[in-house]
């Protein structure tokens, strides 16, 4: 039987024990709190994009999906399903003479991706059928509709158009390239170029996008194809064969430190940060 002072200290014991493991889950408690409120104050604030939406109340830019792509090439002659030559574009009168030559889309009579010679401009181009501008003069809508003509337009009649990128997706492959010519068929349908409308209706199964041979061999197209495509500024462009030629060509430009088209200032500007 314990005697009433071994009691005494057992209680004691007891007490104490349970004081100090109040005071250890208090320190705890404590110390959790001060570790949630550290992290608290860490937490990064919501970032907003910055991303312009066009005037067409657009993100920029979105893909235009399941688009029927067709090939075509500088020096290309007229055929039933593609009645105007592509001596000159819609741009460049001379375009045969600028591009330094027939771009020959048969395989093998290509290097890789590239024609036998070595060509003046990007041989990585496309047409869409749009112009922005007409007897050399700017046309009205272009001010409403092109996301970017604030930011590129220089003077009345030029093109913001031309020498735009652009990147074509098939399947798992993208294929960045220059606007340089409009078509196929059409050059007024700013409705689909910049807005939400499909392509009409035409002899090529309503194509909506020509690609020339370098972006065909590329993404592995056949002569007739369905793709996606979508704008892009400068600075989201990786290297690529697309990097390689050209007079109009933004890298080559670059590398050279020539004058840059207005826009492509500013990109070039926004990818060296």
């Amino acid at each position: 039987m314990p005697s009433r002072h071994h009691l005494r200290v057992l209680v004691f014991l007891i007490l104490a024990q349970g004081f100090v493991f109040a005071s250890v889950d208090t320190d705890f408690e404590k110390f959790a709190m001060n570790l949630r409120e550290r992290a608290i104050l860490k937490v990064e604030p919501p970032t907003v994009s910055t991303q312009t939406p066009s005037p067409l109340g657009l993100t920029r830019y979105p893909w235009k999906r399941n688009i029927v792509t067709t090939v075509f090439w500088v020096g290309e002659k007229p055929t039933r399903n593609n009645p105007v030559p592509n001596c000159k574009s819609s741009w460049d009168p001379e375009w045969h003479q600028s591009f330094g030559g027939y771009d020959n889309p048969d395989p093998g009579a290509r290097r890789g991706f590239f024609p036998r010679f070595s060509p003046r401009q990007n041989p990585f181009y496309v047409a869409l059928p749009f112009n922005d501008v007409t007897r050399g003069s700017t046309k009205p809508e272009s001010r409403r509709v092109i996301p970017w003509f604030r930011e590129a337009f220089e003077k009345e009649g030029n093109s913001v158009c031309k020498g735009r990128w652009v990147a074509i997706r098939r399947g798992n492959r993208i294929a960045y390239a220059q606007w340089e010519d409009c078509g196929p068929f059409r050059t007024d349908h700013w409705q689909y170029v910049f807005g939400n409308e499909r392509p009409r209706p035409n002899l090529n199964q309503g194509a909506g996008l020509d690609v020339s041979p370098a972006v065909r061999d590329y993404l592995g197209m056949s002569g007739k194809d369905v793709c996606d495509w979508k704008f892009v500024d400068f600075r989201e462009v990786p290297p690529g064969p697309w990097a390689k030629y050209g007079d109009n060509n933004t890298f080559v430009l670059q590398q050279r430190g020539a004058n840059l088209f207005l826009t492509d200032r500013n990109n070039a500007r926004g990818a060296r940060r």
